[in-house]
């Protein structure tokens, strides 16, 4: 871990990234990828160290938006159980007006339900998480160093309790890894028994670009042997990898969101989660 003095907070998108690189070890994490430019060692996590502050500058001169998170690197990592850079910006979103969305894998983020509630009670607060693997086991694998799926299902039944709505990315689909029926069923199972708001799946396939897929190939070779020779068979250096049975997946989560009242467009999804409530009770303190 190290630290930097940021020169700003957003992203063009109007995101914000509280640390770079990560330790949860997800074997194919396209954030690995060169265009990213992370020039240090990814699991060595680069804190924004006056991050908080940046945000509160930025929330104090702007209309409220939904302040969205989670994009490049989880933003709960370990070390966020104590630096606490999320929380420290949680309540300045709550404090300002402003919406709050994460994309996470982990559930540390059940630590900050008390201000997600708060958020959510005021404007609108929405939690995503990725499930990759109905199997604890072929979870532990693909993403050795963040919580099972099963914990990760909790913190969706969590949420659900609390009325705050939820997202899952099923994402990304590891041909011949967790691209099975068996394995997509099972998760949209979860997601609906949480009463998720949508399921997003990347149009079913995964990045596998420099940077990542060396990687991601060594860790075909260490845990599922033999298996990365057919990937360089059959996707060769493709930026964008489907599997062969990615039609049928595609079906599969359209018909079964479709039937139980779940978004499963990219486009509907990614509008719902930005789209700041109109009735929202907002307040500005200075």
């Amino acid at each position: 871990m190290h630290y930097v003095k940021a020169k700003g907070i957003f992203t063009s998108d109007y995101g914000i990234n509280l640390y770079r690189g990560c330790t949860h070890g997800c074997i194919y994490c396209d954030s690995r990828s060169e265009i990213y430019q992370i020039n240090h060692k990814f699991e060595d996590i680069e804190v924004k160290e006056n991050a908080p502050e940046l945000l509160k500058k930025e929330l104090l001169r702007r209309k409220p938006f939904m302040v969205v998170t989670g994009a490049m690197t989880d933003p709960y990592v370990p070390v966020e159980k104590r630096i606490q850079n999320v929380r420290k910006c949680l309540e300045l979103i709550y404090r300002y007006g402003y919406g709050f969305s994460c994309l996470t894998k982990s559930d540390l983020v059940l630590r900050d339900l008390d201000l997600l509630k708060k958020i959510n009670e005021k404007t609108k607060a929405v939690v995503q998480i990725t499930l990759t693997a109905a199997d604890d086991d072929l979870s532990r694998i693909i993403e050795p160093n963040v919580c099972p799926t099963s914990k990760r299902v909790e913190v969706l039944e969590k949420l659900n309790e609390n009325n705050i709505p939820s997202v899952v990315w099923l994402s990304p689909i590891l041909p011949y890894i967790n691209d099975s029926e068996d394995n997509i069923n099972s998760i949209l199972d979860c997601c609906i028994d949480a009463n998720v708001r949508g399921v997003l799946n990347l149009d079913m396939g995964f990045s596998l670009r420099p940077g990542n897929r060396e990687y991601f190939y060594q860790k075909l070779d260490e845990n599922f042997p033999g298996l990365k020779e057919r990937y360089v068979e059959e996707f060769s250096n493709s930026n964008f990898v489907y599997g062969e049975n990615y039609g049928k997946l595609k079906r599969i989560i359209k018909n079964r969101c479709q039937k139980h009242g779940m978004l499963y467009k990219q486009e509907d999804i990614f509008d719902y989660v930005h789209e700041f409530p109109s009735n929202s009770v907002q307040s500005k303190l200075f």
